[in-house]
């Protein structure tokens, strides 16, 4: 949920809560409204032919989820599970309609209050499709903080795992 928060010259801005997780040495964020669930890892049912990060699909409550290692989508060094590994289970928009899907992390760090001139735009690296899932960098407690995009993150592997149509939640 949106909170004001006093800027430092006496007006009011919108801060957005973000959640924020670890993959290795870094800081990640994603909107705290995007976030349906956090639970511990738990074995995944593996999709024949799917790519390798992902991992899978879960069923919760009914709903088949797809899994996605975070670690092996931003390609980086595998890692093990850990009891500290979790699974965020987001919530993502799509052209037909608004799906979940878990998203496996190192750790949940804590929820932050940012305010939206705190934001930075992120860098356009040559040949990085980064541009697309990063929303944002933000500077926290003296390190930086990446601000993920949600939908773009996980579009084109709910795509790949259905064979060229979204996954169905």
């Amino acid at each position: 949920m949106n909170n004001p928060a006093t800027r430092a010259n006496g007006g009011i801005s919108e801060a957005r809560q973000i959640l924020t997780f670890r993959l290795g040495e870094e800081t990640y964020g994603i909107d705290i409204l995007r976030v349906k669930e956090i639970r511990g890892w738990s074995p995944v049912t593996r999709v024949p032919q799917s790519p390798p990060q992902v991992l899978g699909v879960l069923n919760l409550r009914g709903a088949i989820v797809p899994i996605i290692d975070l670690r092996l989508r931003f390609a980086l060094e595998s890692a093990a599970f850990t009891p500290v590994t979790v699974i965020i289970v987001i919530s993502v928009k799509t052209a037909e309609g608004t799906k979940e899907c878990g998203l496996v992390v190192d750790s949940v760090s804590d929820v932050v209050d940012l305010d939206e001139d705190a934001l930075r735009p992120a860098p356009q690296l040559a040949g990085s499709e980064s541009a697309d899932y990063i929303e944002s960098l933000a500077t926290v407690d003296s390190g930086m903080l990446i601000l993920l995009n949600a939908d773009a993150l996980v579009r084109r592997d709910l795509e790949i795992a259905s064979g060229g149509q979204e996954v169905a939640a």
